[in-house]
């Protein structure tokens, strides 16, 4: 068993572009080997700014020979099947077998060796090689045949044991030789083997393996802050970013003026991470700090001094800019920034974005003044709603699109509006992803809320829903924040009442014109929408889909409020978790059976009970649905629960002790409207008919 390295060199590749790039060669090399009948087993594959290498451990000298037996025509079969056989195999008839009438093949294919296989693979997975962008290069280039790759291809290293593999691609052949560092060791290096490539590239000052990059710079940043009595602020996004920008990291402190510290934090984070790739540190007090912490690609002789120095020149620059933003923003007042709203398009169909804070002013105002966002008012929720967007016009965020809403709260606080006016500001679009903080603020909940609202009524009023893994407009994420909002807070919202309201259909008196009737379709669609994406979320925690659905239909109607669907579903997964709730299902199904092949039944029993069974579940429907009925207003569905669970013993002993069917037209009568009070009783609490099983 023999070690196989390969390296692919080339101008610098984009630190974005490398964790996929690791996975493509990976990949498209098992795909080779696999189609030669090798098992390429572990692999190490590592990269650096300039260089993809892959290690292969254990190839074998040769594949083996393989048999491959094909069955053809029967020999009575007409010249034209067995002429199409023979084309197929490329033998001749006498080198067929004739079993038992049936002509067979047999192709013995002898083993290769897998340097030649290795040969074949090198140039098909760099030719095959799927960059997110490439480009041609050279004379070359010319022709749409020549050679993509992310930057020009400069060096091939291919080794198989201590054996270079010949080949070549678009003209660079294989060879023992690479570089090292560009600056410390700019000449070739031999590289001998699998076994010595990575050390000697350590010698001439290149660490290849990405991950102890990593964890250098990780360290060496968190150590140079703590010998500065500072606090590094992790950030892993940055670390691997660096990571790839950098063959031989030095992390380096350094310190900027601290007059940038009147500028919020998180500009002069967002301005080192973005524009210079730099961490931030906090001080002991865990407040922003005048200092970074840059990673340099070599080892200076001044221990970097000088390095530290440019960089400190290039943030002050860059700082400067974001000081400037914030000086000239607050100039303008948050009101007057909002009627440049009018110039921004929010969506051909839906308006502009003034528009849009127009439609979410409305809408969290009502919420307040409802009292579905509790202990929220009317008044600040619309003003926060009518300011929300307003920081988009703004310098600071039109330089940073990451900044929105938060400048907004800087800026409403820097000009004495409220607090909760501020906060709602800054924090209305959240929660926006699945680990985000949910709001808890009333303000803020209104806004964030009548926010999302607007977005998917909106885009649903319009036809525009996701479909498949198409999403342009993330409508999904928007359900999901209001499902978190509506249920963290809970909110007792029906998506009907706020529909109605978005459409300015309140009015029931009002006539409805054609294209408003067709805007009613929201009503059905929205709940239907939430609905799907509570199952996929609470199918987490174990609760099924048909459950959810069970818990949203229940006693004829579409229950439109989230958070009750919700509590009825958590209620009702445990209850069918039971003895009694599974054998009470079982009951309701034959129930419901018998009923669907009786057609139309009258739920009212006669006077008298027939047999003590009859008696027992006429007492125990007496007993249980007014009990289900109270808790299911009240909204105590645990309670409900438990009055369906008295009706289990009954029910049991109703199908063993009588006939339905009896012959008798009044008893079966009787016993079939026992059935239905049955069901119905149930459905008042659930709608079973919806839960599988």
């Amino acid at each position: 068993m023999t070690d196989f390295l390969l390296e692919l060199r080339s101008e610098e590749i984009p630190a974005r572009m490398q964790a996929g790039a690791r996975t493509e060669l990976e990949k498209l090399f098992r795909a080779q080997m696999s189609a030669a009948g090798i098992e390429a087993g572990d692999l190490t594959i590592w990269s650096t700014p300039r260089r993809l290498a892959l290690i292969a451990k254990g190839l074998p000298e040769a594949t083996a020979a393989v048999s491959e037996e094909l069955k053809g025509p029967r020999s009575s079969a007409p010249p034209q099947a067995l002429e199409g056989f023979l084309r197929k195999t490329g033998l001749t008839q006498d080198q067929l077998e004739d079993r038992d009438g049936v002509y067979f093949a047999v192709i013995d294919k002898p083993g290769r060796a897998t340097a030649e296989v290795l040969a074949e693979a090198i140039p098909a997975i760099v030719r095959g090689f799927a960059w997110p962008k490439s480009m041609r290069w050279g004379k070359e280039s010319a022709s749409s045949e020549s050679l993509r790759w992310v930057r020009p291809l400069s060096g091939i290293v291919a080794i198989f044991g201590e054996d270079l593999v010949a080949c070549e691609v678009s003209g660079i052949s294989a060879g023992f030789a690479t570089r090292g560092h560009r600056f410390h060791c700019p000449g070739e290096i031999t590289i001998g083997s699998a076994s010595d490539y990575a050390e000697k590239l350590r010698a001439c000052h290149v660490i290849v393996d990405h991950e102890e990059r990593q964890s250098i710079i990780r360290d060496g940043a968190a150590k140079a802050a703590d010998d500065a009595g500072l606090t590094l602020v992790e950030d892993e996004g940055l670390v691997i970013e660096n990571a790839g920008l950098t063959e031989w990291p030095v992390p380096l402190l350094g310190r900027f003026d601290e007059t940038f510290l009147e500028v919020p934090p998180e500009v002069i984070q967002l301005t080192a991470r973005v524009n210079q790739k730099y961490f931030v540190v906090n001080d002991a007090g865990g407040k922003l700090a005048n200092g970074f912490v840059c990673t340099a690609n070599i080892d200076a002789v001044d221990g970097g001094a000088e390095i530290v120095a440019g960089n400190r020149k290039v943030l002050a620059a860059r700082l400067s800019d974001a000081r400037f933003f914030w000086e000239q923003d607050r100039k303008t007042k948050l009101e007057d920034h909002a009627k440049k709203l009018d110039r921004i398009t929010f969506h051909e169909k839906l308006g502009n974005v003034a528009d849009k804070v127009e439609r979410v002013a409305k809408l969290a105002e009502w919420l307040a003044s409802e009292g579905i966002v509790p202990n929220c008012d009317p008044a600040l929720a619309r003003k926060a709603a009518e300011l929300a967007k307003a920081d988009l016009v703004t310098e600071m965020v039109g330089e940073f699109p990451e900044l929105q809403g938060l400048m907004g709260g800087y800026y409403a606080r820097a000009e004495g509006l409220p607090d909760a006016v501020a906060d709602a500001i800054r924090d209305h679009y959240k929660p926006v992803g699945q680990g985000d903080d949910v709001p808890t603020a009333p303000v803020t909940v209104a806004v964030a809320l009548a926010d999302k609202l607007d977005t998917l009524f909106g885009f649903f009023r319009e036809d525009m829903f996701p479909t498949g893994s198409k999403d342009p407009f993330a409508l999904r994420r928007a359900g999901i924040s209001s499902l978190r909002l509506i249920l963290q807070n809970g909110l007792k919202l029906s998506t009907d009442a706020a529909a109605t309201q978005w459409l300015g259909q309140s009015d029931p008196a009002a006539q409805l014109n054609e294209k408003q009737i067709a805007d009613r379709k929201i009503l059905t669609t929205i709940p239907d929408f939430l609905t799907e994406r509570l199952a996929v979320q609470l199918r987490e925690t174990g609760i099924s889909a048909d459950v959810v659905q069970a818990s949203r239909e229940w006693n004829s109607r579409d229950d439109t409020r989230l958070d009750r669907t919700e509590a009825r579903a958590r209620d009702l997964q445990a209850f069918l978790a039971t003895e009694d709730g599974a054998n009470l299902l079982a009951g309701y199904k034959r129930a419901a059976n018998i009923l669907k092949q009786a057609g139309e039944v009258s739920a009212t029993a006669a006077a008298t009970p027939l047999t003590d069974a009859d008696a027992a579940l006429l007492a125990a429907l007496d007993a249980a649905e007014p009990a289900a009925s109270a808790a299911v207003a009240e909204e105590r569905f645990t309670d409900a629960m438990a009055a369906l669970a008295s009706l289990r013993a009954p029910i049991d002993a109703f199908f063993d002790g009588v006939m339905v069917n009896d012959p008798d037209e009044t008893v079966r009568a009787y016993r079939l409207g026992l059935l239905a009070r049955f069901t119905g009783a149930v459905h008042g609490v659930a709608d079973f008919a919806k839960i599988e099983g």
